[in-house]
């Protein structure tokens, strides 16, 4: 992850150097070099992604691909923290130190109290909430029509992926990941976070930022500060957040970092929309 970049780009190396030098370990090496198993762990999963994110931001800039002001920024769970660095709401140095709390105390979390996640597919939010609810298991993610993510212990999971097919979705489909992220389950981070962040300096951004869960624009340091400690235990209501900008002018989406995902969920809430993906040095030249 993000090898390309720093190979051709003397600011993405940059980036990964420092990176190196303020968490006082060789991030870029397991992001150059894995193993595959030792990357996707949440404590290196999560720095390893913001800073990738954040060189594909620095060379778009630099390579001038970025033209003109931005209406509105928004990321996808761990990726506000990559919008939000990008509005100036705070440095690439304070993002990633939070970036890594937030990966420790996540993984923390779910060592404490194991869960799942599933992706469930064809069922609108409401009867995945009514599923969730009868299974004891939460909503997670609204990322597309007819694409939720939902989390909880993992009985809770299996029992709800049970319901959810009893109840019309087409597949129910448990997740590779760590954890129970965007649940209940993550409590027990919240309180450390929320210290972290309040020795933070945030900023106001110079771009409204749409904040996952409640999927409306906000300009006060005050009120990012507590959407990130939020938005550990709260869904990402990203279909909501994009209907948000579509409803409201924006009709060229650009999703920056690795992978593509974003870009592709986009094109299914905003159909009409343009949209670009700026994820390698490959990607900087088309």
């Amino acid at each position: 992850m993000g090898r390309d970049l720093y190979d051709s780009h003397a600011l993405a190396r940059e980036l990964f150097d420092n990176a190196d030098r303020i968490l006082g370990r060789k991030l870029s090496a397991i992001c150059f070099e894995g193993p595959a198993e030792e990357l996707s762990k949440t404590t290196n999963a999560q720095p390893a992604i913001y800073v990738t994110s954040m060189a594909c931001l620095g060379v778009a800039l630099q390579a001038q691909l970025l033209k003109g002001d931005a209406a509105l920024v928004a990321g996808h769970s761990l990726g506000e923290y990559t919008a939000l660095a990008a509005a100036g709401a705070m440095s690439f140095e304070d993002g990633l130190r939070l970036v890594e709390k937030r990966g420790r105390l996540t993984q923390a979390a779910a060592d404490a109290t194991p869960g799942g996640m599933a992706a469930v597919l064809g069922l609108d939010e409401a009867t995945a909430a009514a599923v969730c609810s009868e299974a004891g298991a939460e909503l997670c993610n609204i990322n597309a029509p007819g694409q939720i993510v939902i989390g909880g212990r993992t009985e809770s999971v299996a029992a709800a992926c049970k319901l959810a097919l009893e109840r019309g979705a087409r597949r129910a489909v448990p997740l590779e990941v760590g954890g129970a992220f965007h649940t209940s389950l993550m409590g027990p981070a919240v309180a450390p976070m929320r210290e972290a962040i309040a020795r933070t300096n945030l900023y106001g951004p110079r771009v409204p930022i749409v904040l996952n869960d409640r999927a409306t624009p906000v300009t006060d340091a005050g009120d990012i500060a507590e959407e990130l400690a939020h938005q550990l235990t709260h869904p990402v209501r990203w279909v909501q957040c994009v209907q948000y900008m579509a409803s409201h002018g924006v009709t060229r989406f650009i999703e920056i970092g690795a992978g593509r995902v974003l870009t592709g969920l986009i094109k299914r809430i905003a159909p009409d929309a343009e949209t670009r993906n700026i994820s390698g040095a490959a990607s900087l030249a088309l």
